[in-house]
């Protein structure tokens, strides 16, 4: 989302680089980019003025640190701004008698719908809470069989609504049917309209007078850019929402949105959607997000992804056939396997410092096509083949090709990185063995 965003900041650095000091006419010059790049990027205009002021405020009164160069000195202070800027990271409070109610509103066409699914599953995974899925939707009936489709898809208990029922008594009756159930937490998907009114406000505030709503999560479109502070504006000062839900943090929207809400509201963005899938849901760490926007990747979420995705018996067993030279074609088809559960290449290298400068020599869907066309090759192996490379003689190489897809030049060309690659890791287990024991007996 802020790749836009990251690269137009990026320029204003290298204007800085090579300068022995940064004084106030180069300050100046360069908070002049970066308010025209933050309003490009559809900041409200007055956050950015009051970012760009706090910015040189702190500049000029910064101590230079002598292990900083005058552009790091820079970026250390505005990535420490734009981490105030979102604030700090919150956690959703969980401490209430249960079941703890989560009303979700938000306009039509947010995502509403999908990430109050995303938000039960989250909580079931990470919480261990036992949610409770209540259709409320009554004005779109497609709503409330989608959320009745996604329940059944997470096997969780959903509300048996009907078009023709009453919101205000879908929520009550939901409420002790959850209890009766034994589930602790209760989400309530809402009405939405195409724009904000009166009469959808009304009915969301009646919800809210007669159910004990613990807390009101604002789902807002992030690509809708300054209009969603508006709708964030005017959703808390007629129902003092607990905080926001951005979706949509993967598009290609300027990042407006996530820069602006918490400023404007005072709210904290809880969670992002980052993606379709019902896993596509993270808590929102402004100061990753700082980091990304400033090129500097997030490798602590990449880490804690791989940690989720990849299973730890596993790579132990990787590593120790690493260590014994016995790393294989069907050991390599597995790691290619897990590294596609960490999402797109374009987003794995959003994650990593200093891709966002590498991009045009680097194209993620290059990488990811070359990837998958390698996966391609090794699927139309045996599994004897791929255990042993020196089977695959020519013969074997042409049915393998036309197998896959592909010419014979590519698995030739594969069969060699292959080859390269054990070498290196015979190299590495020879002279990294201690050091590898070392971080396996840690894990």
């Amino acid at each position: 989302m802020f790749q836009q965003l990251s690269d137009k900041f990026n320029q204003v650095i290298d204007k800085l680089k090579g300068r022995g000091k940064v004084n106030e006419q180069a300050i100046e010059e360069a908070l002049r980019q970066i308010r025209l790049n933050l309003l490009e990027a559809d900041v409200n205009f007055k956050v950015v003025k009051a970012f760009c002021d706090q910015v040189k405020q702190s500049a000029l009164g910064a101590e230079v640190h002598k292990s900083l160069t005058p552009e790091k000195q820079f970026i250390k202070i505005f990535h420490d701004e734009l981490v105030k800027l979102m604030g700090e990271n919150a956690e959703i409070s969980l401490a209430a008698k249960p079941p703890l109610v989560v009303m979700m509103v938000g306009l039509q066409g947010s995502g509403k719908t999908t990430s109050t699914a995303k938000l039960a599953s989250y909580f079931q995974k990470e919480k261990k809470r036992f949610p409770y899925l209540v259709p409320a939707d009554v004005y779109r009936p497609a709503a409330i069989e989608q959320l009745k489709t996604l329940a059944k898809r997470l096997d969780m208990p959903c509300y048996d609504t009907h078009p023709n029922d009453n919101p205000v008594k879908i929520c009550k009756k939901a409420i002790k049917e959850a209890t009766n159930l034994g589930c602790d937490l209760v989400l309530l998907d809402t009405a939405g309209r195409l724009q904000i009114d009166q009469e959808m406000m009304k009915e969301l505030s009646k919800i809210k007078s007669k159910v004990d709503v613990h807390h009101t999560l604002l789902v807002v479109d992030a690509m809708t850019g300054q209009e969603a502070v508006n709708v964030a504006k005017t959703f808390d000062e007629q129902l003092q929402i607990s905080g926001v839900l951005l979706t949509k943090m993967d598009g290609d929207a300027r990042g407006g949105a996530a820069l602006s809400v918490r400023y404007v509201t005072g709210k904290p963005i809880y969670f992002a959607g980052v993606g379709e899938k019902i896993e596509d849901l993270e808590p929102f760490y402004p100061d990753r997000v700082a980091s990304r926007i400033l090129g500097m990747g997030d490798m602590i979420g990449l880490i804690e992804k791989a940690q989720k995705e990849f299973d730890e018996n596993e790579a132990k067993e990787m590593a120790s056939k690493v260590l014994k030279d016995t790393f294989n074609l069907e050991d390599f088809r597995k790691q290619l396997q897990q590294m596609k559960k960490l999402g797109s290449m374009d987003k794995v290298m959003g994650m990593l410092p200093g891709m966002g400068k590498l991009k045009d020599k680097v194209d993620a869907n290059d990488v990811e096509k070359e990837l998958k066309q390698k996966e391609a090759i090794i699927n139309s192996m045996t599994l004897q083949e791929r255990k042993n490379t020196r089977l695959l003689n020519g013969k074997r190489r042409m049915r393998i090709a036309k197998g896959s897809g592909t010419n014979v030049s590519d698995v030739n060309r594969l069969l060699k990185e292959f080859e390269q690659m054990r070498k290196l890791m015979k190299r590495f287990g020879k002279f990294g063995a201690r050091g590898l024991k070392g971080l396996l007996s840690g894990l």
